[in-house]
């Protein structure tokens, strides 16, 4: 009996310990401020623009998106740049958290629905559906990148 509660104890702390491994990524926070919306029904298209300017500025065009709650945006990412640049959509507490993540490991692999690295020249898009009302976070967390410019907000109402 003894080793069945040390096996149970054990199976619990090894998965709690891999929920907080990734603390950049943790998906259940996800649902604060939506979910993935279907690429076919988007209920509008807002085209953002990633670039650098010439005076060392990095910057997404717009940098400010006004939303309705239970608006399905289908985000057209476009990288202008010369170097890759990423859209994070989060609340500010998670991209906040995925930057300190991004900083131990500037070249992490993102696979999430609310999130891109798109590489110069290219695009790439995500839909996002907005459940819940509230002020909310787009970034690029490449180290060095948010804090020389690329750091946005979705105003949803």
């Amino acid at each position: 009996m003894k080793t069945s509660l040390m096996l149970a104890v054990l199976a619990t702390a090894l998965t709690s310990s891999a929920a907080w491994a990734d603390p950049g990524h943790s998906h259940a926070e996800a649902k604060t401020f939506g979910e993935p919306g279907d690429s076919k029904k988007p209920s509008r298209t807002v085209e953002v623009i990633m670039k650098e300017t010439d005076d060392g500025k990095m910057l997404f065009e717009p940098i400010s998106i006004a939303a309705k709650k239970g608006e399905q945006v289908r985000f057209v990412l476009r990288n202008e740049g010369q170097i890759d640049h990423e859209f994070m959509l989060a609340t500010r507490a998670e991209n906040d958290r995925h930057a300190v993540a991004m900083q131990k490991n500037p070249d992490m692999e993102h696979d999430e629905p609310n999130g891109r690295r798109v590489a110069p020249g290219k695009s790439d898009e995500i839909t996002w559906k907005f459940s819940k009302s509230g002020e909310f976070n787009f970034a690029c967390l490449i180290p060095g990148h948010r804090e020389a410019g690329m750091d946005g907000t979705v105003a949803v109402k």
